[in-house]
């Protein structure tokens, strides 16, 4: 027949993780088998957060090495190479920042899958406990009722029927199959401290799932903030900026590396319980439940019989007898003992109650709901929770990519801070031109000086008194107004073109002081061929 469960049937990622291999911290070989307790198997996950360590300690020698590098070679003209430089700094940075933002959402989506895992894991924990739970208290209280409730029944009974032989005899067939059942019942296994142990793994799993989950958040908020760090330094030229996103850039590449080393361990460790889930719990419950009865549970075949069929059947029959004499009593012997009755109704009903719990102990020592809490348990552990896994170690690696290129672009980008102060350097601080010298002027004007360096009516005026008939256009004025106003300078200082209104530009160089000389002599004998008197 066929089997009425869906068969468990580990995913690709589970064979694929469980095949690594498992050495020593002496590289010895290791058996693969989960078991977690064994000192040698735990040796082997800890050698695989060793690698981690290796890695992060080659990692940080490969960056200080480059950096020594960077920092004693000097180039011998770096005018000429100023703009490509600024360029592939810029450029870079922009794939290390793809990278991070693409290591937080593929951690984003690792985090959840492996928190989803968990929470299933601990659904399915909780139905299992909810059924032993139900299973230990049908038990219990049917052992109650026959020991102590029928017993009270069949005293009071035997005192009324004293001087009848025959009831006395009915009586003790009642006596007989109750402690028949009660036989029967302890059987069935007692669930107690498999519920305990399991309220205890669920809550110590959730608890560190609770601070798994907030830990790598706040990794990946981390993580941005100095994405954008990076981003707004090399934007703003900023090297308090560069500086604060260097130092925790290293913090959180030994993040990142010590993330990875979690994620191996776990990933690992989960692969080789996924590989044999059956064969470690047939291991961790052998000596607490019968062999017969974890595989009845873990298979949950339909060609494979109960083992409580025999117990439930004997069960049944024997509530079937009893009911049958409880009635025979009524209908005989209540007529002559009235007395009798009360206590005759009080089996039956206990009776019937019994029957009634009886249906609930079949229906839950059945395997169907138990395994498919076993094979939820699993998919929550081996698929969600592995794969969570994988795509954690993955943003680990990406993460630690992207922040070794951050690191990397260092000196470079210090660099392009540094050309940016030399330019400002170069400008002379009486231009008015200079964003600096425009603020300082805002707060101070030169008054002293607008007549002669910057007065347009001055110069206006002395040429009108010697062409009147000239018209000039005020439309270059508000235009040149409103530029100087947009750009944080003030308009006064600068209310018309340079060329023409006779009173020299700011010093600049020497080829714009040459410009400016061969046009205002071209203006010159202009005007003194136009009035030779």
């Amino acid at each position: 027949m066929p089997a009425a469960r869906v068969e468990y049937i580990a995913p690709w990622w589970v064979v694929w993780v469980h095949s690594v291999p498992h050495l020593g911290l002496r590289l010895q070989p290791v058996d693969s088998t989960f078991r977690p307790r064994d000192e040698s198997y735990q040796e082997s996950l800890l050698f695989l957060g060793l690698v981690a360590a290796v890695g992060l300690g080659l990692n940080l020698v490969l960056l200080a090495a480059y950096l020594v590098c960077v920092c004693c070679c000097r180039q011998d003209d770096a005018a000429q190479t100023k703009r490509p430089r600024s360029c592939c700094v810029t450029w870079t940075a922009v794939v290390a920042a793809l990278i991070c933002c693409a290591a937080v959402g593929v951690g984003f989506y690792g985090n959840s899958e492996a928190n989803d895992g968990v929470y299933q894991l601990l659904y399915a924990l909780d139905n299992a406990n909810h059924t032993f739970s139900g299973i230990d208290v049908l038990v219990s209280g049917t052992t109650q009722k026959m020991k102590v409730d029928l017993e009270q029944h069949l005293a009071r009974l035997g005192e009324i029927f004293a001087a009848r032989g025959d009831y006395l005899q009915t009586l003790k067939f009642l006596q007989q199959t109750a402690g028949s059942i009660i036989a029967q019942i302890a059987g069935v296994p007692v669930w107690t401290e498999v519920t305990e142990e399991l309220t205890e793994l669920a809550n110590q799993t959730s608890s560190v799932e609770y601070y798994r989950w907030l830990s790598y958040l706040l990794l990946f908020v981390l993580d941005l903030v100095l994405c954008l760090l990076a981003c707004l330094g090399l934007a703003k030229r900023s090297r308090c900026l560069l500086a604060s996103m260097l130092c925790c850039g290293v913090l959180a590449l030994l993040f990142s590396w010590t993330s990875l080393a979690a994620d191996a361990a776990a990933a690992v460790g989960t692969s080789d319980f996924c590989a044999a889930p059956d064969t470690f719990i047939l291991n961790i419950t052998e000596g607490q439940v019968r062999p017969e009865v974890t595989q009845y549970y873990l298979y949950c075949s339909q060609s494979a019989s109960s083992p409580f069929q025999q117990a439930l059947t004997v069960f049944q029959r024997s509530l079937t007898a009893m009911q049958i004499q409880v009635a025979g009593l009524l209908q005989f012997a209540v007529p002559r003992f009235p007395t009798a009755e009360k206590d005759l109704l009080g089996i039956q009903l206990l009776l019937n109650s019994s029957e009634s719990g009886l249906h609930q102990l079949t229906a839950l020592l059945d395997c169907r709901g138990l395994h498919k809490d076993y094979l939820d348990a699993l998919a929550g552990i081996c698929y969600d929770g592995l794969e969570g896994l994988l795509y954690l170690g993955l943003f680990s690696l990406l993460a630690a990519l992207a922040f070794s290129i951050m690191i990397c672009l260092g000196p470079g980008a210090w660099k392009h801070c540094a050309t940016r102060d030399r330019d400002y350097d170069d400008i002379d601080d009486d231009d008015p031109f200079n964003p600096q010298a425009r603020r300082i002027a805002t707060h101070n004007p030169p008054r002293g000086q607008l007549r002669s360096f910057c007065s347009y009516s001055s110069g206006l005026g002395s040429q009108g008194s010697l062409h009147p008939a000239q018209t000039i256009s005020n439309a270059p004025v508000s235009e040149y107004m409103n530029q100087a106003a947009l750009f944080g300078g003030n308009p006064r200082y600068e209310n018309v073109p340079l060329i023409g209104r006779g009173s020299p530009p700011p010093t600049y160089s020497p080829s714009m002081r040459a410009t400016y000389l061969s046009v205002a002599d071209e203006h010159l004998r202009h005007y003194g061929n136009e009035f030779p008197g």
